[in-house]
């Protein structure tokens, strides 16, 4: 399928006015989706009286459909026009948090209905997630592509950074039903922004040949995934840092607060230490990879941000001291993340074309996604039976592994996205059609 042609964008961003629309609309979303991860829980403590089961039950809800939908909706992504989907995802995620307040004013909900409502929303937000990964390319052309995830990065860090502080805020002044009725305001109203862009969006073409089932149009995201040099690569780095981050991130409150004594205060403050260098990050990403190349720089800060966790495990000398330590080493990590995950998404959305990129990105997040999982249940596990700081400084040193699949690759040299040629599923099956042609 030929690539669709991008608006022609004349200097920055900022002056494409679909693409400010689109910008806007993903930072309400992003914000909204912040202040629901504290909202909700908040009020099935405060409001349903949970149990320590049903937390879990309700945590589950939010994080399940990106393992259990992810490659499903990959491919109905890479099927249908994206941008009616974002539409379509954060009206009903207005739908889905404007019904657990009016649920509350009826008397008529409970733990199941807040879990059923948070997994419908959250299944929804794997369809947005993914659909916009794939419709950026079409709307900015691939030369603004890292500039236009500087743009979105930022604003992820932004929400990572206000949202959680936000929600904690309205469900302390207004109430958590009255927290949540602000999340559904900015699904709507985003949803409402994104009726506003005017880029015109090919419908994507069918494949040639006969008509496959759904597990082998999956396959097909998932094997060009495995293929592709620098998606392999990504996807490798990628899963492998999960796994061990979070075997860190499994203990580091417990750390924090049993082994190094801060305040929950003072834990709060350090923790937001990584949104900031996040937000910082993403405002030199594009032009740190314009000034020493794409792959020099996305080596450099993934390097950066896989060492700065090592300090945590080291920190000490009294909580002042240990807040210090901890809150440079999540500045630093964040910042280097946030440059490293600029390039690396812009390379995965320019190394393959339109027509499969909706199930190679959900190919991508499942693996991520599953990995994440593990690397949590052993962290929880080692952290029982090694102690904390061992289990940190396990996780810490395992990142430094991840490095090895990125400098092993082609993505070193490249310079710019210039030199990446999208390849495409099409050609797989064409290929395939006629070798059974020939047989």
């Amino acid at each position: 399928m030929a690539e669709p042609a991008p608006v022609p964008v004349a200097g920055s961003l900022w002056r494409d006015a679909d693409f400010v629309k689109f910008w806007s609309a993903e930072t309400l979303s992003l914000v909204g989706a912040q202040v629901s991860l504290v909202a909700i829980p908040l009020l099935a403590v405060t409001t349903l009286s949970a149990t320590p089961f049903e937390m879990g039950a309700v945590t589950a809800a939010q994080t399940a459909p990106f393992l259990l939908f992810t490659l499903l909706a990959g491919v109905w992504v890479d099927r249908v026009r994206r941008l009616p989907l974002l539409r379509a995802a954060n009206f009903g995620r207005a739908v889905v948090y404007g019904v657990i307040p009016l649920a509350i004013v009826l008397d008529v909900m409970n733990i199941g209905l807040l879990g059923v409502l948070v997994f419908v929303g959250a299944t929804l937000t794997v369809v947005f997630d993914l659909a916009y990964q794939s419709y950026l390319p079409s709307l900015v052309g691939r030369d603004h592509l890292i500039d236009a995830n500087g743009r979105l990065e930022g604003s992820r860090s932004f929400a990572q950074a206000a949202g959680p502080g936000l929600g904690g805020l309205l469900v302390g002044v207004l109430t958590a039903p009255i927290a949540i009725v602000v999340d559904a305001a900015t699904y709507l109203v985003s949803a409402a922004t994104l009726l506003t862009v005017r880029h015109k969006e090919p419908t994507p073409e069918p494949e040639p040949g006969p008509q496959t089932s759904l597990l082998t149009q999956i396959g097909r995201g998932v094997r060009l995934a495995v293929s592709n040099t620098y998606l392999r690569a990504l996807g490798a780095e990628a899963a492998t840092y999960n796994l061990f981050n979070q075997m860190l991130w499994a203990v580091l409150i417990l750390f924090l607060s049993r082994s190094l004594h801060l305040s929950a205060l003072t834990i709060g403050i350090a923790l937001s230490a990584e949104g900031v260098g996040a937000l910082l990050g993403s405002t030199v990403a594009a032009r740190l990879s314009r000034r020493h190349g794409l792959g020099r720089t996305l080596i450099a800060s993934i390097i950066v941000a896989n060492l700065a966790p090592l300090l945590i495990p080291a920190a000490g000398g009294g909580p002042v001291a240990a807040a210090v330590i901890v809150g440079l080493a999540l500045f630093v990590n964040g910042a280097g993340l946030s440059i490293y995950a600029i390039q690396a998404i812009s390379v995965r959305q320019a190394a393959v074309s339109s027509d499969v990129l909706g199930r190679t990105n959900a190919g991508y997040r499942f693996a991520v996604t599953g990995a994440a999982a593990i690397g949590a249940l052993i962290g929880g596990a080692l952290g029982g039976w090694i102690g904390l700081r061992a289990t940190m400084l396990i996780g810490g040193l395992g990142t430094l592994a991840a490095i090895w699949f990125v400098v092993r690759s082609p993505i070193p040299q490249l310079r710019d996205l210039t030199e990446l040629e999208p390849e495409s599923a099409t050609a797989e099956t064409q290929a395939a059609t006629a070798a059974g042609d020939q047989r």
